[in-house]
């Protein structure tokens, strides 16, 4: 979570800002039309994306005046079902294109809703109905989507020319000269054969993994955390509720339609994706640590598939007979990456995977894209208003780094987990409730951009961050020595009350800045109870620990404050006899 800013008289533009989208279709100013013609523009965004386009939009939704250029160097439209990494929202994404951006509408019609997630211990195993499931038997009150990129980019590449924005397809940026005073910054650029120059007050870097304002400037960071990704796409659905014939593991969902889910297939060391696309198509990848699971044993569909016939055999069986629908194929060694910087006061600015990239195991990409664009689009307003941004610009660099850093403290080393359907289950509730009781709730609501008031909220954030970080140090620990047991259940996250009244806080009115304030020691307090509840289970399941856990639990409940005298009530595990009896078999 945030650290405490460092500059807490900057304040944004707006107190909640974006959190009500105006009309996209807002016409630029006329005297815009001369800048155009002599080369000039306010930003240039480099990269037609999913960032750059949604970060083009949100600034004209903002202001209306700014004159925007987009280079994208693909031609438009870009295909339905493009390959892209990226198609499963959660939470505080689902909230910035739904309501910030205004695009509910798009998403309840053309893309869809979202099962929520899904996890099964199902490495090796041929009946799911066999194994753990971890999910919600329900949709739970928030909603999110599974996104078809292509349909998606297609459709803000319309909104944003609609609004007056400049669109360049097909086109190529070829040389880059950043301002080093207050000077405008200069981008050439290739399209049809033709060299052009443009001069901006701001540059923003949204072209993705080629990192040009990246390159430049030397920004790139090693982040430790190690791992692959493999993905591919059919043109057919994927049925996993039809994975099994027992009627009781077929009736555990309402609606039957598990499907829509972004299904996790999980074993030691790996997990495999399945998300649905709105175009019929199916998005599977795999993601695996290559201390398990090698990059050369699966950099290839035939190879996948082999790998898949051994560690997933009834996504095989589902895949083998429709290798003909097969769309695209492609892989990334070591993905995640950290950046040093990302926005600057000297007008400059990276988004999205152009700047750094965690893990898609909890989908938090368009989580990144949506915080860094809301700060970047405060700095442009700001700076248009006549301020000095450096030192908002150094604040917001802190909050988004250290929001990163507690958020990569959920995959690094943690694989070794995902084949675990014992402890895999506790840290999903613990990551859940750390992203719905903590980072959502300052983006939904418009403070993630406050510093004033991250000022004020920083002794609970600092407990939350630190309490974090000791749990996944216990979960690792309790990994360790787990049993791995895998009954045939479902841990049904639905049966959780408090959980349930967790994701459906995210869509409480605004509440004034005291109130916010008590929401949040309520959500500390609430991950303090909580992390005690995980000790003692562990303890439980792992009575006799070794030296490395007793070090682990030790210094977590050395972080939970002392003034906690009250018995702390049952949370994570109050729904298991429910759950027990509703065991198939």
């Amino acid at each position: 979570m945030p650290d405490a800013p460092a500059h807490p008289d900057a304040a944004p533009i707006s107190h909640a800002a974006d959190s009500h989208a105006t009309d996209s279709r807002t016409a630029p100013a006329p005297q815009a039309d001369a800048a155009r013609a002599a080369g000039q523009c306010d930003v240039l965004i480099m990269g037609g994306g999913l960032a750059g386009l949604s970060l083009a939009l949100q600034l004209r939704q903002r202001c209306p005046e700014l004159d925007i250029l987009v280079l994208e160097r693909r031609q438009h439209p870009v295909p339905v079902a493009t390959h892209k990494v990226g198609e499963s929202t959660v939470e505080l994404a689902a909230h910035y294109f739904a309501e910030v951006l205004g695009l509910r509408e798009h998403l309840e019609q053309h893309q869809l809703r979202k099962f929520g997630f899904r996890f099964f211990f199902s490495d090796g195993q041929r009946e799911l109905a066999a194994v753990t499931e971890v999910g919600a038997s329900v949709a739970l009150p928030m909603v999110s989507y599974q996104i078809d990129r292509g349909i998606f980019e297609n459709m803000l590449a319309e909104r944003v020319q609609q609004a007056g924005i400049r669109l360049a397809d097909s086109a190529r940026v070829t040389a880059l000269a950043l301002a080093k005073d207050d000077g405008e910054h200069q981008v050439d650029w290739l399209q049809a054969g033709q060299t052009h120059r443009t001069r901006c007050r701001w540059v923003i870097d949204a072209c993705g993994r080629a990192g040009l304002i990246k390159r430049q400037k030397a920004l790139a960071q090693p982040n430790g955390h190690d791992c692959h990704a493999v993905w591919f796409r059919m043109r057919h659905r994927i049925r996993i509720d039809d994975w099994s014939d027992d009627p009781a593991w077929r009736e555990r969902c309402t609606p039957a339609e598990r499907w829509r889910s972004t299904n996790h297939l999980v074993g030691p060391g790996y997990w495999v994706w399945l998300i649905p696309l709105s175009s019929g198509s199916h998005s599977v990848g795999i993601v695996a640590d290559p201390r398990w699971h090698p990059l050369s044993t699966m950099d290839s569909f035939d190879k996948a598939m082999d790998w898949l016939q051994q560690r997933q055999p009834c996504l095989f069986e589902a895949l083998d007979g429709q290798r003909e629908t097969l769309q695209d194929f492609a892989f990334l060694r070591s993905f995640s990456y950290g950046c040093k910087q990302v926005f600057s006061g000297e007008r400059w600015a990276l988004t999205g995977e152009a700047g750094l990239f965690l893990d898609p195991f909890y989908s938090p990409g368009s989580d990144f894209i949506a915080m860094a664009n809301t700060a970047i689009t405060e700095l442009v307003l700001r700076e248009r208003a006549g301020h000095r941004v450096q030192a908002q610009a150094q604040v917001y660099d802190q909050i988004y780094q250290s929001v990163y850093e507690s958020t990569l403290a959920l995959y690094r080393d943690q694989y070794a987990l995902f084949g675990d359907p014992e402890v895999l289950p506790v840290k999903v509730i613990w990551d859940y409730s750390y992203y719905w009781g903590v980072l959502s709730p300052l983006f939904v609501h418009g403070r993630l951009t406050d510093v004033k008031l991250l000022s004020q909220l920083r002794e609970p954030l600092a407990r939350c961050r630190a309490l974090n970080t000791a749990v996944q140090q216990l979960l690792r620990e309790w990994g360790r020595l787990s049993p791995r047991r895998n009954p045939p259940r479902m841990l049904d996250q639905a049966a959780l009350p408090w959980f349930v009244a967790l994701n459906a806080a995210l869509m409480a009115p605004p509440a004034d800045d005291p109130a916010f304030c008590q929401r949040l020691h309520q959500a500390a307090r609430m991950l303090q109870e909580l992390a005690l509840e995980l000790a003692d289970r562990m303890q439980q399941t792992c009575p006799a620990p070794d030296p490395e856990a007793t070090a682990a639990l030790a210094a977590l409940r050395a972080l939970i404050d002392a003034d906690i005298t009250v018995p702390v009530p049952p949370r994570l595990f109050e729904a298991e006899p429910a759950l027990a009896a509703a065991e198939p078999g």
